[in-house]
C-alpha cells in the first residue's frame, strides 16, 4: 500500500483527522502516523489507535513525514500552509481536507511559489457527522463517500506521492473525483453548505416559534429529525466555510429564497404541483440509482 509513504502527519486529530488515521490503519497502512492537535486530543487519538505518536508543534510534527494532512477548520489550514511551506523538505507532499478550496489554493500558491504543484494537493472528503471531535472518529467514515481533489495547474496526479495518496484514499473506500477549485466551491455551496444553512435556519426558527423545551422532534417524526440533524454541527467549523465561500453560498441562498417565495405565493395554485413534479426528478440522479456517477460538470477555472 503506497510504500513510498512511510510516515504521515495528520494535523488536526478530530473527527476527520482521527477517522483518517483509523481508516489508514484498518486498511493496511504499515507506516507511522504522527498526530498534532491541541490539549489532550492527540493522547486520546493515540489511545484509540488513530495515531502512533503525538507531537505538539506542527512544524516538528512534520519532520520526516512524506505526507502531511491538514485536517483543521479552513482558517487553520490557510494559516498552517503559510507556516509549514518554508520549513518542509522538497519531497514532502501537503494535502488538506478543507470544505472550501479557492482560498486554500490561493494561499498554497503564495506560500509554495513555484513548488506548489509538486508539494500541495488540495482535497476535500465529502464525509462527516453532525458531531465533531475525536470521540466520534470512525474508520469507515469515508467508505462510499466522494473525496474531491482540485489539482493545481499542470499537477500530475498519476505519479509520485500524489498518486500514492490517491491510492490510499481509494483503499479506505472513498471515490475520487477531480474538479477546479471554483467549480468545487460552487458545487459544495449547493450540496453541502446550503443544506447546513437550511437545517440551521429551520431549527432556529422552530426554537423561536415553540421554545427550546417543546417536544418538536418527537412530534415531527423522521422527516423533521432528518432535516434538523445537522443543525447540531459546530459553528466553529461553519464560520470558516461561510467566510471563505461567502459569494457562492450567498448566490445559492438567494436562488433558494426566490424559489421559496414562489412556493409561498402559489400554495393554492397548480404552480405548487409543478414544483413538486420538478423536485421528484432529483431522485433519478441519487447515488443509489446510479452507482459511480460523477459529480455535475462545472464550467469554472
Amino acid at each position: 500500500m503506497a510504500q513510498s509513504l512511510r510516515q504521515i502527519t495528520i494535523i488536526g486529530t478530530g473527527l476527520i483527522g482521527g477517522s483518517l488515521g483509523l481508516a489508514l490503519r484498518k486498511n493496511g497502512f504499515r507506516g507511522k502516523i504522527v498526530g498534532c492537535d491541541r490539549g489532550g486530543i492527540p493522547a486520546r487519538a493515540r489511545r484509540m489507535g488513530a495515531i502512533h505518536t503525538a507531537v505538539a508543534d506542527p512544524v516538528a510534527a512534520c519532520e520526516g513525514s512524506d505526507l502531511v494532512v491538514l485536517a483543521t477548520p479552513v482558517a487553520g489550514i490557510i494559516e498552517l500552509i503559510g507556516k509549514l511551506a518554508p520549513r518542509l523538505g522538497p519531497d514532502a507532499l501537503v494535502t488538506d481536507v478543507g470544505s472550501t478550496k479557492a482560498e486554500v489554493v490561493l494561499r498554497a500558491h503564495r506560500a509554495f511559489g513555484s513548488r506548489a504543484s509538486r508539494q500541495f494537493l488540495p482535497g476535500h472528503p465529502m464525509a462527516g457527522k453532525e458531531r465533531s471531535g475525536i470521540a466520534f472518529a470512525d474508520p469507515d467514515l469515508f467508505r462510499g463517500a466522494v473525496w474531491f481533489f482540485t489539482p493545481l495547474a499542470n499537477q500530475d496526479l498519476h505519479s509520485g506521492r500524489a498518486a500514492d495518496f490517491i491510492k490510499l484514499v481509494r483503499r479506505i473506500g472513498a471515490r475520487v473525483e477531480t474538479l477546479a477549485p471554483a467549480g468545487h466551491d460552487q458545487l459544495c455551496a449547493w450540496i453541502s453548505h446550503v443544506p447546513q444553512m437550511l437545517s440551521t435556519a429551520l431549527a432556529s426558527a422552530l426554537i423561536e416559534e415553540y421554545g427550546e423545551n417543546a417536544p418538536l422532534l418527537e412530534c415531527g417524526g423522521r422527516a423533521l429529525r432528518e432535516m434538523t440533524r445537522i443543525a447540531a454541527s459546530p459553528y466553529s467549523m461553519w464560520r470558516d466555510i461561510a467566510i471563505t465561500n461567502r459569494k457562492e453560498i450567498a448566490a445559492a441562498l438567494l436562488k433558494l429564497e426566490q424559489k421559496l417565495a414562489h412556493i409561498r405565493e402559489n400554495l393554492d395554485t397548480r404552480e405548487l404541483e409543478r414544483e413538486f413534479e420538478s423536485a421528484h426528478k432529483l431522485k433519478n440522479h441519487s447515488p443509489r440509482r446510479r452507482r459511480g456517477a460523477s459529480p455535475p460538470r462545472i464550467n469554472a477555472d
